[in-house]
Parts: structure tokens; C-alpha cells; sequence
């Protein structure tokens, strides 16, 4: 069941920026994605697995921005989740005029080697439940004629990834069906997003640097900021941009990727791979 933070007179005044419904808000990216419309004045429904989480954060967005923040604990990958999640959204009345999907995770190591749950389950969330979150709110959005949708990927979707193969796949997805929602859309006073930011210092990088020894590598300095991300994510979600990667170093990788033949970054990145092993 939802629950809502204490309401307060937002301390923004003119037009209702409108609610933005973020999952995978208890942490890291999402987190700071909540922060950055709160201090737009954005009232939010945040999504996590952990109650705790969000109720702190929630608690932290109303006394800090004065908006009003409803949580609502569900797990996404879970068939029902998606649902679930929009019936508890939108009771009260609650009219969802921003889907931010962000909730994702992150699968590495040989792809041979990986439990097959463990794949599907990253295929549910990242791929069948920001599907069907978009599904189920873009009707209504298109029908008002006005409405955002935000869809984290990665600066991976730009090219295949050996050692991260199904998580890299899930997000050139992500950023594919934003492409072609944002053509669908033209006319509509509906915009998608597709957010690509490369790695971001989080408590799941940490979990992949400790797994990977190709990203352990990776020095501290090439690791963005999550509020940075974020506010970079806000920014182009309000300008209607379709694609952005953040980070000058990271839109070079993306450049590169989309303007070398494949079989070149495919044998790049395997070699890369191959020789941190």
C-alpha cells in the first residue's frame, strides 16, 4: 500500500510542475532524480523494493522542498509489479504527468557462467517492466496532450559489452524504443527521453567494481557524479530531448561507438575484455 509523506504548500508558485513518478528512487541515480524535481517543485511518487528507503527520502523531499511525495514499495520485476505500481499511483485521483523509469541492475561476469534467473529476472525489470510502465501511462498522456517519460539507459546501449552482454542489451533497448516512441509522439505534447549516462559512482558501481576487473580499472575521475547525472537528465527531460549521454568524455565514447564499423568495437571491447581476465 502507498503511503504519503505530510503534505505542505509547495514553496514554488505559478503553474503545478506537475507529478513525476520515479522507481528505483531509494538509491544512488533515482535518488538524486527525486531531489532534482523536488527542487523544481514536483510532487513525486517514488518506487523501491525498500519502504525504509523511500519513506526517508520522502521524508527528507517534503521538509526540504515543501512538495508532497507519496511512496510506494513494489518490486517491479515481480509479473504483477507494474500494476500494481500504477493502481497505487494514480488512487486518489493522482494524475501521473512524468514516468521516470530508472529502476534497472546490472549483471556481470561470462555470460556462460550466469544463472539463467538471475538473466531473466534483469530482462523483467529492465526491459519488461519499463515496457509496460510506459504502456500503461502513455494512453492517458497522449489523451491530456502533455506529458514526459524518462527512460535511464546507459552509455553501454551504444555497443555491445562482453562480460555485461544482457545488462548492455537490455539498455540498447531502453534507447531504442525511446527513439521510436519520441518519432511516434511528434505532434502529441508527449516527449521521450532516453537518459546514458556511463558509470556513475553508486553503491552499484561498487558492486560491479568488485566483480568486474575490467571496470575496477577504471579510475575515480571517469565517474560521474549522480546529482550531476541527474540534473543533466532533468534539464533535457524538460527540453524534450530524445537522447542524452552526459559527460564530454562519455559523448565521445557514444560518437565513436555509432561511427565505427561494429565489428571493430565488438573486437575492441572483447579485447579489452579479454585482456583484464
Amino acid at each position: 500500500m502507498p503511503t504519503t509523506a505530510k503534505k505542505q504548500t509547495s514553496r514554488r508558485t505559478g503553474k503545478n510542475p506537475g507529478r513525476a513518478l520515479i522507481t528505483g528512487a531509494s538509491a544512488g541515480i533515482g535518488a538524486e532524480l527525486a531531489r532534482e524535481f523536488a527542487r523544481h517543485g514536483h510532487p513525486l511518487t517514488l518506487v523501491a523494493r525498500r519502504r525504509e528507503a523511500l519513506t526517508e527520502l520522502a521524508a527528507e523531499l517534503t521538509r526540504d522542498h515543501g512538495v508532497d511525495v507519496k511512496v510506494v514499495a513494489q518490486d517491479l520485476a515481480k509479473p504483477d509489479g507494474p500494476a500494481a505500481v500504477v493502481k497505487a499511483a494514480e488512487a486518489d485521483g493522482d494524475v501521473i504527468d512524468i514516468l521516470v523509469n530508472n529502476a534497472g541492475i546490472v549483471d556481470t561476469g561470462p555470460f556462460a557462467d550466469a544463472a539463467t534467473d538471475r538473466l531473466l529476472g534483469l530482462i523483467d525489470l529492465n526491459v519488461r517492466a519499463t515496457t509496460e510502465m510506459c504502456s500503461r501511462l502513455l494512453p492517458s498522456m497522449v489523451a491530456r496532450g502533455t506529458g514526459h517519460i524518462l527512460n535511464v539507459s546507459s552509455l553501454s546501449a551504444f555497443q555491445p559489452v562482453p562480460t555485461m552482454a544482457t545488462s548492455a542489451a537490455s539498455k540498447a533497448f531502453l534507447m531504442s524504443l525511446t527513439e521510436a516512441l519520441s518519432e511516434e509522439l511528434r505532434g502529441t505534447g508527449v516527449s521521450v527521453t532516453a537518459l546514458c549516462p556511463g558509470f556513475t559512482q553508486t553503491d552499484m558501481i561498487d558492486e560491479i567494481q568488485a566483480a568486474s576487473s575490467t571496470v575496477r580499472g577504471i579510475p575515480k575521475a571517469f565517474l560521474s557524479k549522480p546529482a550531476d547525472v541527474a540534473a543533466q537528465g532533468y534539464r533535457a527531460l524538460m527540453a524534450r530531448q530524445t537522447v542524452l549521454v552526459p559527460g564530454l568524455s562519455n559523448q565521445i565514447t557514444a560518437a565513436w561507438a555509432q561511427v565505427t564499423p561494429r565489428w571493430v568495437t565488438r573486437y575492441v571491447a572483447g579485447f579489452a575484455t579479454r585482456n583484464k581476465t
